[in-house]
């Protein structure tokens, strides 16, 4: 990257806003088709009622939230590690930090679908708002459903400043190069930035601003995800460990969807000069790290369980581990904490198949940490009778099939009409002779 001049990185990635071929459309087809699919999924569950899901008592709590929790993870560490980098002037980060930024501010609108989707009545939720209506009704402020809607909320704004804010010098060079429609499009997008000595003395300030705003959010408002099952009495939930335990997660998670998206970004636009190995390399060895941040939170779990010596506790992690979801706990343990541990060799993460293969059983493990949080606790409480066992129905898979085709159909559309990568961020990389623009 540091042989490239400016003109170079502004020509590599302003070709990727060429009209797309045939075989992109088709792609965005699909995963439209997925859309749709979940869309009727979801349509049918409001006229059928929640009922066609598998939810059942006790487990009232299914893939809806454990989908909702994943991608607000997700959402998270995008910005997370966007803004920690940026504070710490990690100059690896410039070529990921836009692909970053935008699968926050996607995950976080596809998150925030699903406490309407498990809300069943979906016209209800003006009353879970909170704000004071002429009804005179006030939310419950215990309520997980209100802290969920005040944070995502809070968390979207602020994500999509930041976001937009990064965005800003790019889009005027967007709008320089373009005629027509397309130009009159940019220049109201690029808000008259012209790169004077103001612009930029602004830009960098609110943007430096937004990072330091982004990352205590971030690690609240995930804390606050944690709290709607902490707060609980459910065994396996009423954990001081929750807050750090799921921001380690969303980390850990979102770090390997950066590995997902980018690696093929990177072989279909030819990024290889400006994305080189040695920044998925670095990606790869915080993987490690956070890696082992979380093996140690399950430990932890584990351990406390055993010291408490609370009987009802000691089960649900026996249960975990051989119970009958003992299938997800394993895939949980092995993809997470072990199956990183392979980027230790030099070797494996130079490579961009074992790079791309391990991020996506990172992003698998990390769906079924959900799925064994959410799910075994639940399902064996404190009354034996009581007891449940559950398993997502078709319409369930239905619906998460089309968040996933969602979140990909937004980043698809994002990269071939936005510059996908910060054409400003790699001009004041490190070693490129100081903070100049042009």
């Amino acid at each position: 990257m540091n042989q490239l001049s400016y003109a170079q990185i502004d020509q590599t990635i302003l070709d990727t806003l060429h009209p797309p071929r045939k075989s992109y459309w088709a792609i965005v087809a699909v995963l439209f088709l997925g859309i749709l699919m979940g869309a009727a999924c979801w349509i049918y569950q409001i006229f059928m009622g929640i009922g066609v899901g598998g939810h059942n008592i006790p487990v009232a709590w299914g893939t809806y939230l454990i989908n909702f929790v994943f991608w607000v993870g997700i959402a998270h560490s995008g910005t997370l590690i966007s803004a920690i980098l940026h504070l710490f002037r990690a100059g690896w980060r410039n070529p990921i930090a836009r692909a970053a930024e935008t699968m926050t501010v996607f995950a976080v609108c596809t998150a925030g679908l699903f406490p309407f989707i498990h809300l069943g009545r979906v016209w209800q939720v003006y009353y879970i708002l909170p704000y004071p209506n002429q009804r005179t009704l006030w939310p419950n402020f215990q309520s997980p459903l209100v802290f969920d809607v005040i944070a995502i909320s809070t968390y979207l704004m602020v994500s999509s400043l930041f976001w937009y804010t990064g965005m800003l010098p790019d889009l005027a060079a967007v709008r320089d190069k373009a005629t027509g429609l397309r130009r009159k499009i940019f220049a109201v997008l690029s808000l008259g930035w012209t790169g004077s000595h103001d612009h930029w003395r602004h830009y960098s300030r609110g943007y430096l601003f937004f990072a330091a705003l982004a990352t205590p959010l971030v690690v609240s408002v995930h804390s606050v995800v944690s709290w709607d099952f902490a707060l609980g009495i459910a065994p396996g939930y009423h954990s001081t460990i929750f807050a750090p335990y799921f921001v380690a997660g969303a980390i850990h998670s979102g770090l390997a969807m950066v590995l997902t998206l980018m690696i093929p970004l990177r072989r279909i636009f030819r990024y290889q000069e400006i994305m080189p190995v040695k920044v998925l390399e670095n990606v790869a060895k915080t993987i490690v790290f956070t890696g082992l941040i979380v093996g140690f939170a399950y430990i932890t779990e584990f351990f406390m369980a055993w010291y408490s010596r609370n009987s009802v506790e000691v089960e649900v992690f026996r249960w975990r581990v051989f119970g009958v979801y003992k299938p997800e706990f394993w895939i949980m343990v092995v993809c997470n904490t072990m199956v990183p541990l392979l980027f230790l060799f030099k070797k494996i993460r130079t490579s961009i198949p074992w790079l791309f293969g391990i991020s996506i059983l990172v992003n698998i493990g990390m769906w079924f940490e959900r799925f064994v949080i959410i799910i075994t606790s639940v399902a064996r409480d404190f009354i034996p009778h009581a007891w449940g066992f559950y398993r997502p129905s078709m319409i369930e898979w239905g619906i998460m099939i089309g968040s996933f085709s969602l979140f990909f159909f937004l980043f698809l559309l994002f990269v071939k009409h936005l510059p996908s990568v910060s054409m400003t961020e790699l001009k004041v990389a490190p070693g490129r002779g100081g903070q100049q623009h042009g």
